[in-house]
């Protein structure tokens, strides 16, 4: 089924039109990808969709280059073009009624340079953060989102799997991760959905590495974290560790134990509970097993068409888990100088309010060998 951009504009103007908005102006690309199915990056120049909640019309400002692409893609009412030499307010201030009063934008995302814009055409306006009604909305997908997530799972665990397969005596971290991003392209991505990690021996303890020029050794662990975004737009994300050579019995232990927090983590998810209770249940395991220093982030968060979305899963969020929810399970053990383990699952909501592991890619300890 086809996703309804007009449908997703109207939920908002009904919730502009609650708040006593005159207009919601948004720039980040994803949200306007969000609400009109189009998609660029304007780098400099500027972008922005405004929903005028009194007349219920949408129109897009963007950069006079992209002005075709948005003709074929965009579902909005209006489409304005901005060539370079021009003040874009200038053209924003022409399209949208006068005496605007209150103004909707993301706080997190308008920079002061597009707020004293704003302020030059609209004086007297005041601005609300209508980022959380925005995310609300993100937070629940459809099935045809839904789809594409799958889709985004299928490709990252082909390039998992065929990746593991280059590895070699002296390779680097750094070589294996342009393995991976090669085959991501070859398979059909648009590219990495965040910055490749390919993390090996005491490197894998760090939560957030970066890959280099650090050559994968017997005995190391290998901590994988990597995802793609779709030509569609749609994310994935997914975290294996391995063992290259045979593991010791204490790396057993900490992966046996990782392994068990990521399924009890699973074994939570359902509607009409807590998020919190699905870190908790992770937590539990970890800090049972001795390790609780060693595991100090949340076990989770939302994913969609960005790899990071709305909802946080952490042990003080109270929100109630509902059908349509995308996030991950992933805990981890990270022990400075030595080591780290993280296993990480998506997990959707259905509509009868269980939990579908959206990712499949084995759990079990893999030796890898180096040829």
């Amino acid at each position: 089924m086809p996703i309804d951009y007009n449908q997703r504009k109207r939920t908002l103007m009904e919730r502009l039109r609650k708040e006593a908005l005159d207009i919601a102006l948004i720039t980040d690309p994803t949200n306007i990808f969000y609400l009109t199915g189009f998609y660029a990056d304007p780098h400099e120049r500027y972008m922005s969709l405004v929903i005028d909640a009194g007349n219920r019309k949408s129109a897009l400002f963007l950069p006079a280059l992209d002005e075709e692409l948005a003709k074929a893609a965009a579902e909005v009412d209006a489409i304005h073009p901005i060539s370079d030499e021009l003040n874009p307010f200038d053209i924003v201030k022409g399209a949208i009624q006068k005496n605007i009063s209150k103004i909707g934008i993301e706080m997190d995302v308008m920079t002061v340079s597009h707020q004293n814009g704003l302020k030059s055409i609209c004086p007297k306006a005041e601005y609300t953060d209508i980022t959380p009604e925005i995310n609300h909305m993100r937070t629940f997908k459809t099935p045809s989102e839904v789809e594409g997530l799958r889709h985004a799972v299928s490709i990252i665990e082909t390039v998992l799997e065929e990746g593991l397969r280059t590895i070699h005596e002296g390779m680097t971290e750094a070589a294996l991760t342009a393995e991976f991003e090669y085959l991501m392209k070859r398979h059909g991505a648009s590219g990495p959905s965040f910055s490749t990690m390919v993390l090996s021996g005491e490197k894998s303890a760090m939560p957030h590495g970066k890959p280099g020029e650090r050559r994968l050794q017997e005995g190391d662990f290998l901590l994988i974290d990597f995802g793609v975004i779709t030509n569609e737009r749609y994310c994935s994300d997914i975290t294996r560790t391995f063992v290259i050579g045979e593991p010791t019995e204490k790396q057993r232990k900490i992966y046996e134990t990782v392994q068990k927090s990521t399924q009890a983590g699973v074994d939570a998810v359902r509607a009409g509970v807590p998020l919190k209770s699905f870190d908790i249940a992770a937590r539990d395991v970890i800090e049972s097993a001795g390790y609780a220093e060693y595991f100090n982030n949340r076990v989770g968060h939302g994913l969609g068409i960005e790899v990071h979305e709305a909802p946080s899963i952490h042990h003080e969020n109270e929100q109630i888990a509902a059908p349509g929810m995308v996030f991950t399970i992933e805990p981890g053990i990270y022990i400075p100088g030595f080591g780290g383990v993280r296993i990480e699952e998506e997990v959707y909501i259905n509509e009868d309010g269980e939990p579908e592991v959206l990712t499949s890619f084995p759990r079990n300890l893999r030796s890898i060998e180096l040829k």
